[in-house]
């Protein structure tokens, strides 16, 4: 080849290389909540995700608050992304507690996973010297019963509440029949109830999580019952899901259980830059293995259930990468 063919060649090539887009790195921030938890091994997975369409991103994992605040942050342009729980997306959609008007502007992303149920898990002694099967008995008898729920301000806490009160037991109730409700985060929970300070404990919890297993090995437990009744106020309350924990969930539960359930969802505000979205979305899909392994709760995520959120429509961006893909 000629010394001017050659130079040809290599000016047309380094033109071609210049004409041809490259792929976009993303340098995003990502609102969660605790540094420990299941939302951090989330974040992991989705930078791993956005990693893989588009090397050298990088998608930092911010600890807060949880899903509340992180409706704040995102609205702040605190953040790019950031997981929420449908029921904290549908209060701030209404406006309610604690946000002081509608929130109008968080889009869906990607639904994470829908099996977080409320499970209310009583000392078994306990709930058989008072005759107790479901969280209707409560009421119904009057049980002077010792609840642990979630701290003050949690969602978990205020759905448990909720379930209480839809039941005919709410917690001003339970106080008047001679029993406590008491707010402690999941770990002091299982101290309690081991040391027998406690009778009942009532959270959104994976089933056969490690906190359950653990207290089932110190005393003997049961999983309560909720009617249909309960269950539908509360769901529509909190446009929240219902879940069946399967007889064969626990070696000690017998039948099934029928609960609420909540979900946790991958939100952006809906001024966020479509291609963004649309190549994040896109990374997500053809990478969900990433996220299903972070950990083996997130084994049962498909790309079905990511396009399936209810709670807040979905951003345009996003929505187009799930319905090329026959997703929606």
């Amino acid at each position: 080849m000629s010394k001017k063919i050659a130079t040809l060649s290599a000016i047309l090539l380094g033109a071609f290389v210049a004409a041809s887009p490259a792929k976009a790195e993303y340098n995003l921030t990502l609102c969660g909540a605790s540094p420990g938890g299941l939302w951090s091994l989330l974040g992991s997975g989705i930078d791993a995700a956005v990693k893989e369409s588009y090397p050298g991103s990088v998608v930092t994992y911010q600890t807060s608050g949880g899903g509340f605040a992180n409706i704040a942050l995102l609205g702040q342009n605190k953040c790019d992304l950031a997981i929420v729980h449908d029921a904290e997306a549908a209060v701030a959609k209404q406006g309610g507690k604690p946000f002081n008007a509608p929130i109008e502007n968080i889009r869906t992303i990607a639904v994470l996973y829908t099996w977080a149920p409320m499970q209310m898990i009583m000392n078994a002694d306990f709930a058989k010297e008072h005759g107790v099967n479901s969280i209707e008995d409560i009421a119904a008898k009057k049980v002077p019963v010792r609840v642990l729920l979630n701290k003050r301000g949690n969602v978990a806490s205020q759905v448990g509440a909720d379930m209480l009160t839809a039941a005919g037991a709410s917690p001003e109730d339970i106080e008047s029949w001679g029993g406590s409700v008491t707010y402690a985060a999941s770990k002091e929970q299982g101290e309690l109830m081991r040391d027998r300070r406690a009778d009942v404990i009532l959270n959104s919890l994976f089933v056969n999580h490690r906190s359950i297993r653990q207290l089932a090995d110190a005393i003997d437990l049961k999983l309560l019952d909720a009617t249909g009744n309960t269950l539908g106020e509360v769901s529509d309350k909190w446009s929240i899901g219902t879940y069946m924990i399967p007889a064969d969930a626990y070696k000690w539960k017998e039948g099934d259980t029928e609960t609420v359930t909540l979900s946790a969802q991958l939100f952006v505000r809906d001024d966020a830059d479509p291609k963004m979205v649309e190549e994040i979305t896109a990374a997500l899909v053809k990478n969900a293995d990433k996220i299903q392994g972070v950990h083996k709760a997130m084994k049962p995520l498909t790309t079905k259930l990511m396009a399936d959120g209810k709670a807040i429509e979905y951003h345009p961006a996003a929505a187009s990468v799930y319905k090329a893909e026959g997703l929606q």
